[in-house]
């Protein structure tokens, strides 16, 4: 299934569809929202959602409505740096040997289509398409990376912007400042649910900026698969249903120094096989 929030920030309704291609139904009459609480809820008794949606809800026109973030109110964004081999080696650095934690504070996710605000004083604005996990059931301890799957809800597409900047030169020792500008996470459209998902790490990545291509990869890359890091994570903090694992991105960044930073006007569009397309605009912070 593939779950979506429609309408505007802050009064978002749930969809869900059987298809990319819909035809929507309103959720609703299961959930006022799609949460942590739901998500929980979903992990105990996945008939909560029909396997015929046209058989148990009524029908929803969306068109000309925003899309908003596929889960609202996360608790945590947990990021995970440096995860793909070329990608480390074109930000200058060796492949990890442990999965590299940083935080982006839960108030940069944003709609799919919403404006992206380059901040006051940047100059190294720049993308990063990765392959978001939602979790959907508590986790903490798990036993190994096969327990990893009972534990997350879905997929979807997480933009993790970045001030390379504010990251590198002016952070003081952690990532922190350049990755928690305000409307730095682009997420969604949809959520698609883990069962639609047979392999996470057979999924191709792509990204543009004004229509010219930037990155194309697969999660086959990832040097720490999906199941191994919420296994790992699971050792360090509790993972919450609603939170959100953005698993890393591939080569094809500007800070490769092979395109350049973005400026109010581009386009960034980013894109992940079997789950759909964002495309945000970039403004400078008013």
């Amino acid at each position: 299934m593939r779950l979506m929030r429609v309408g505007e920030p802050g009064d978002e309704r749930p969809v869900i569809a059987a298809s990319a291609i819909g035809p929507w139904y309103d959720l609703r009459p299961v959930t006022a929202d799609i949460d942590g609480r739901f998500l929980a809820a979903l992990a105990e008794d996945p008939a909560l959602l029909p396997a015929d949606p046209a058989s148990a809800l009524p029908g929803t026109d969306i068109a000309g409505l925003r899309v908003g973030p596929p889960v609202t109110r996360p608790s945590a964004v947990l990021c995970i740096g440096q995860n793909y081999v070329a990608h480390a080696r074109e930000s200058g650095a060796e492949p990890p040997e442990r999965p590299i934690l940083f935080h982006k504070s839960p108030n940069t996710v944003v709609g799919p289509y919403d404006d992206v605000l380059i901040p006051r004083g940047s100059r190294k604005t720049d993308w990063e398409v990765e392959l978001a996990v939602v979790i959907g059931r508590r986790a903490r301890y798990l036993e190994s990376p096969a327990d990893a799957r009972a534990h997350i809800a879905g997929y979807t597409i997480s933009n993790d912007v970045s001030e390379r900047a504010f990251q590198l030169e002016e952070s003081g020792g952690q990532w922190s400042k350049g990755k928690c500008c305000e409307t730095f996470n682009p997420l969604g459209p949809v959520l698609v649910t883990a069962d639609e998902v047979p392999d996470p790490q057979a999924l191709r990545l792509r990204s543009w900026v004004n229509g010219e291509a930037r990155q194309d990869s697969s999660t086959a890359d990832m040097i720490f698969g999906v199941a191994q890091l919420v296994h790992e994570l699971s050792q360090y903090l509790v993972l919450e249903p609603g939170d959100i694992v953005n698993t890393g991105t591939p080569e094809g960044v500007a800070l490769s120094g092979r395109f350049p930073y973005l400026a109010a006007g581009d386009v960034m569009e980013t894109e992940i096989e079997g789950i759909g397309r964002q495309q945000c605009v970039l403004r400078a912070a008013p």
